[in-house]
């Protein structure tokens, strides 16, 4: 229904460039090799957001700004704090690798393992970079359909500090605060947020308001001991209330419930490195560990005991590698061992996974760079799998640059499908993954023009999913996924920015009774059209940044036999912030502007039309 307007945007559209403030030539990823590495020698295709996009549009939940990135899809069971899943190019939501902080935080504890992006916020994120693609080469098992690799705010040499609130429709409070700083060999950030909602009925068709609630904090400290000698330590904390709706008796049919969820996060990072003097040859050593617990209770059941409860926990050990021999030859190694254990209040599982991994990346040429790289897992769940990459990325002398990737890529069975009483198949193979893409990307007028097109494809295999006839975890899955993305990014002036994303998704499912239909709530067309402005010097209304956002989502289907329709929707925002003092402004926005009535998932709201303005205050 909304693809006219889906296609007359299509020519407007664009690509990560929107988000990627810092200039090209100099701009740093991670999460394509796992180590630092100049974004234009990548054949991969990597968007990047930075602090400057999350606070210019004003995102309190990062999901909602992933769901403007191409290739990506964001389903939400309701308002803020609910179940939230974040699909890469037609994957699915537990086959999205999620990094903060380099600490793999998917959950260990929840059936598919993956990771709940309701409850990731933006107090303390400075920078996000999003991988589309299998890359299970340097981060292992689950990315599938890609990364998406979270980063706290680093510590500064200089003193600063910065805070916000903010208030807004549905009683909504959200806070932040947060100071970095050094002195001599010893710097460090802390970041603090708080969010407060009543928010809105679960249940599509209900009264009663489902409200949320995090206190949430990170922090980091690096201390230099000596030219080369680094000690880097991390940790994200997060406390949050969720109120639900169910399918209460006698009827068992979705409705107002007074039930509610807690989750508790506590992700932590300890690495030390050892660089020489050169900086030729750089290693890590480090210990990350992910803790979540999460329980459910019912106000309406007698007792303060939870209903359910789940505690997660994974133990990595790490050692990294980055060499630079003279040439044109970087190698980068790394070995790896993870203890996965998981409580459900009554039995205990656990596993352990012992990897090796390496990479050759090589520049022939200066205006070519191609990767390849290799990774063996040695599960005592399942045994071993190999995964293979490569790429190649090519600068022309015209600003074009050209780009190509193969991958391959793994999930590891969960402790829940592996060893679940009754349900539970110890024989599980892992899912496994091959994918391809390649891509172009234009620049122009000193970089005030870039357009960029790829174009991708992914075979999925013995995909697990439950077997009706068993009632048991089997290898029984099968997907494909094809698409488009194309970009455009436009700058005619410092001051004026016009950006957005198209993806054209084509998630087909090739299980058995389900060959060639469409895989759930996988809309097959997505764009997103932004705009930003701000007043130059001079006059009442000089610095008063104004904006908006476009996006349009098609049709999709909600259940795998393609029987429950869900209808496509376009949601507009509008901005505006004013500073009205060296280090102190003002902001608004206006959310679901025309009051769009949509579901994302059959039978949950959605937030209708809302308005919210705060205070920022900066201080360096």
């Amino acid at each position: 229904m909304k693809l006219t307007c889906l296609l007359a945007a299509a020519g407007a559209a664009a690509a990560p460039a929107w988000a990627q403030d810092l200039d090209p030539a100099t701009d740093i990823i991670v999460t394509a090799s796992g180590v630092a590495q100049d974004a234009d020698t990548t054949g991969q295709a990597v968007t990047v957001i930075d602090r400057e996009t999350i606070e210019r549009r004003q995102t309190i939940a990062i999901s909602d700004l992933l769901s403007t990135t191409p290739g990506v899809t964001v389903t939400r069971n309701g308002g803020l704090g609910t179940l939230t899943s974040v699909r890469l190019r037609g994957a699915e939501g537990d086959q999205t690798l999620v990094l903060i902080d380099g600490v793999r935080v998917n959950d260990p504890s929840s059936t598919g393992g993956g990771f709940d992006f309701a409850n990731l916020l933006s107090s303390s994120v400075e920078r996000i970079e999003v991988l589309r693609g299998p890359n299970s080469v340097p981060w292992g098992s689950q990315a599938i359909g890609g990364v998406v690799n979270i980063m706290t705010r680093r510590p500064t040499a200089g003193l600063q500090a910065r805070g916000t609130v903010e208030y807004g429709d549905m009683d909504t409070l959200f806070t932040s605060a947060g100071v970095s700083g050094g002195a001599g060999i010893v710097s460090g950030s802390l970041t603090g947020g708080y969010l407060r909602t009543d928010g809105i009925s679960a249940f599509d068709g209900g009264a009663e308001r489902d409200g949320y609630r995090q206190y949430g904090a990170s922090g980091r400290a690096e201390v230099a001991f000596a030219p080369g000698i680094r000690l880097d330590l991390r940790g994200y904390w997060a406390d949050s209330r969720t109120d639900l709706d169910g399918f209460p008796a006698p009827a068992f049919a979705f409705a107002d419930t007074r039930e509610y969820s807690t989750a508790e996060e506590l992700y932590g990072y300890a690495g030390l490195s050892l660089d020489t003097a050169d900086a030729r040859f750089r290693n890590t050593v480090a210990v990350q560990i992910a803790d979540i617990n999460r329980d459910n209770f019912d106000r309406d059941v007698p007792g303060s005991e939870p209903l359910f409860l789940a505690r997660g926990r994974s133990e990595r050990y790490t050692y990294k590698g980055d060499i630079r021999p003279a040439g044109p030859v970087r190698m980068v190694v790394g070995a790896e061992h993870e203890e996965q254990r998981f409580f459900d209040g009554a039995d205990r599982f656990s596993r352990g996974v012992t990897s090796a991994w390496g990479e050759l990346i090589v520049t022939p040429v200066a205006a070519l760079t191609v990767t390849g790289a290799v990774r063996h897992d040695d599960d005592e769940a399942f045994g071993g799998n190999t995964t293979l990459a490569a790429n190649a990325a090519y600068l022309l002398p015209t600003g074009t640059t050209l780009r190509a990737s193969y991958a391959e890529g793994f999930k590891a069975p969960t402790l829940f499908q592996l060893f679940a009483p009754f349900y539970g198949t110890a024989s599980l193979r892992p899912e496994t993954a091959e994918s391809w893409d390649a891509g172009i990307e234009q620049r122009l007028a000193g970089d005030r023009l870039v357009a960029t097109a790829t174009y991708f494809r992914r075979d999925t295999r013995n995909q697990i999913d439950f077997d009706l006839l068993t009632f048991t975890y089997a290898n029984i899955a099968g997907t494909r996924a094809e698409g488009l993305e194309i970009g455009l990014v436009l700058r005619p002036t410092d001051r004026f920015t016009v950006a957005g994303a198209y993806s054209f998704i084509d998630a087909e499912n090739r299980s058995a009774g389900f060959v060639g239909n469409d895989l759930a709530r996988r809309p097959r067309q997505a764009v997103s059209l932004s705009a930003d402005y701000r007043v130059p010097p001079g006059g009442a209304l000089a610095g008063l940044s104004v904006g908006g956002t476009v996006q349009v989502v098609g049709d999709s289907f909600d259940n795998a036999a393609n029987t429950v329709r869900l209808d496509g929707y376009a949601l507009v925002s509008v901005r505006a912030e004013l500073p009205v003092a060296d280090n102190l402004s003002i902001y608004g926005r206006l959310e679901n502007a025309f009051d769009e009535r949509y579901q994302q998932v059959s039978g949950y709201g959605t937030i209708r039309r809302a308005a919210f303005g705060g205070l920022r205050v900066t201080f360096d």
